[in-house]
């Protein structure tokens, strides 16, 4: 069979047919688009994902994807924590096979015209930072240790000066803070 010699020129073409997703004001690939531009140029290449890894609801992936000629031309691995976003509650196994494959089409020269990272990695990684930054309630026993050191008068004073109607209402930092504060800390 007579090796098929790919320019770059004709990687960018097919680049060029890839619809974007926008986030937060950026362009990225979506996974389906690298796929489809990888096929117009190696229609008869390979894409291999592999697990690498799964136990504990911890997924590792890795996806190698080769030419016609069957020679590797890109590389991608990924990792995804069950439950760490909706979508992973469900479908974090999935999830990662698609992100590895991503990957390795990007390195590849798919869809990279504006990352590697693709659409669907960028909005995890959204969905990662959402879940980090839930907020976390006081505990029951700071909210006695609070009540025990203060005057019901006080506590509502306090509850004001951070905008809460009650300290049911308070964060842990916020709980933690007031309780150092009370024992004389700064």
């Amino acid at each position: 069979m007579e090796e098929k010699k790919i320019s770059f020129e004709e990687i960018q073409k097919a680049n060029e047919t890839i619809k974007t997703t926008d986030i937060k004001g950026k362009d990225y690939a979506e996974v389906n688009q690298r796929i489809k531009a990888y096929r117009m140029v190696y229609p008869n290449g390979t894409i291999k994902p592999e697990i690498k890894s799964l136990k504990d609801g911890v997924c590792i992936f890795r996806a190698e994807v080769t030419n016609d000629n069957g020679d590797v031309i890109g590389v991608g691995h990924a990792y995804e924590k069950e439950n760490s976003t909706f979508i992973n509650k469900t479908s974090y196994i999935e999830n990662c096979e698609t992100s590895a494959v991503g990957r390795a089409l990007g390195m590849a020269g798919f869809g990279i015209d504006t990352s590697v990272a693709s659409a669907e990695e960028i909005q995890n990684a959204i969905e990662n930072q959402k879940e980090d930054k839930k907020v976390i309630l006081a505990t029951e026993n700071q909210i006695k240790m609070i009540k025990d050191m203060m005057s019901d008068e006080q506590i509502n004073e306090a509850c004001k000066l951070v905008k809460k109607e009650n300290l049911n209402e308070f964060t842990i930092q916020e709980a933690s803070s007031l309780i150092k504060k009370l024992k004389g800390g700064n």
